[in-house]
């Protein structure tokens, strides 16, 4: 019972403070890559820490076999003894109910906002099949369109599209740059880490770190596309590409766009100098965040480890 309280106690303390301690690191901006595996971290050590807490709860009422040997059969006793909960088998019913739900929700929402991409995404192509037509750099096609705008559609068929008010409003720098971005969005499967970060927000709507952190790895997505378009061009470049493309209205549903709402804090950090995170903070940080996800972990394998003291031969681990 002690690590089901633990990790409930984790879970509510990290849902509480952890997107107000993100949000104060000034190093997420600084790497975005960084930044999207802090959040990924944070909202991965909470449902690490559900399932968990759920499965240490009916560890009791686990039927553990006894066949094998008498040394298994104390282990198993002994574990039964460290997790056992003062409810009884209802507590333990309870907790194994909330294991599987929480998995076989997220899985199901991932599952669907998948699919449902996949499905905007074909129709898409369909109706660019009849009406774009190819750029001259080959790489991109061409939509009428007066809004100015430029996406990709990422998937098994990967396009990047402009709209023909984006080619009038881009110069030919800008339009490297932009194309620069999209190939990054493509390249680096970001619809996926998206994906993952909106499943997590329907699974749990009323939770408002899934929400938090899907809006924040949005931004750093784009910012790390930004970053991948700076390789080539120069950042004031990229930075007034961003600004021609302020409007979005023409790009639709499962796209990933160069303009949206994000564009002015983007360009604040491009208008000013690069200023990398650097290798010993960027290693600091990369070793809090594996710190993170091994709490929960850690928090269920005291009662395990101490389980082994009463096993004829040591632990049973």
């Amino acid at each position: 019972m002690t690590a089901s309280v633990a990790l409930l106690a984790f879970i509510l303390a990290m849902a509480v403070l952890g997107p107000t301690l993100l949000r104060r690191c000034g190093w997420l901006d600084r790497s975005p890559l960084l930044g999207i595996l802090a959040w990924q971290s944070l909202t991965a050590s909470l449902v690490l820490a559900a399932v968990l807490a759920g499965f240490s709860l009916a560890v009791p009422t686990i039927p553990w076999t006894t066949d094998v040997a008498s040394l298994l059969e104390a282990c198993a006793m002994a574990l039964q003894a460290r997790y056992a909960t003062p409810g009884g088998a209802a507590v333990s019913a309870t907790g194994a109910v909330l294991a599987i739900t929480v998995i076989m929700r997220i899985g199901y929402c991932l599952i669907r906002r998948l699919l449902a991409a996949r499905k905007t995404r074909g129709q898409q192509l369909d109706a660019l099949g009849m009406v774009a037509r190819r750029h001259q750099s080959g790489e991109a096609l061409v939509v009428e369109h007066s809004a100015a705008a430029a996406y990709c559609l990422p998937g098994r068929h990967q396009r990047i599209v402009f709209t023909t008010a984006a080619l009038d409003a881009l110069d030919d720098a800008q339009f490297a740059a932009v194309l620069a971005h999209e190939r990054a969005h493509l390249r680096g499967r970001h619809h996926l880490i998206l994906a993952g970060a909106e499943a997590l927000q329907h699974a749990s709507p009323r939770v408002s770190v899934f929400r938090t952190a899907r809006a924040e790895i949005f931004r750093l997505v784009e910012m790390l596309a930004d970053d991948q378009a700076v390789r080539n061009s120069p950042r004031l470049t990229v930075a007034a590409a961003l600004v021609r493309l302020a409007e979005r209205s023409a790009a639709p549903a499962a796209t990933l766009a160069a303009g949206g709402e994000t564009v002015l804090m983007r360009v604040q950090r491009l208008s000013a100098p690069a200023d990398p995170l650097g290798p010993a903070r960027a290693t600091a940080a990369t070793a809090a965040l594996f710190a993170l996800i091994a709490v929960p972990v850690a928090v269920l394998a005291v009662p395990a480890m101490g389980a082994g003291l009463p096993c004829p031969t040591g632990p049973c681990f």
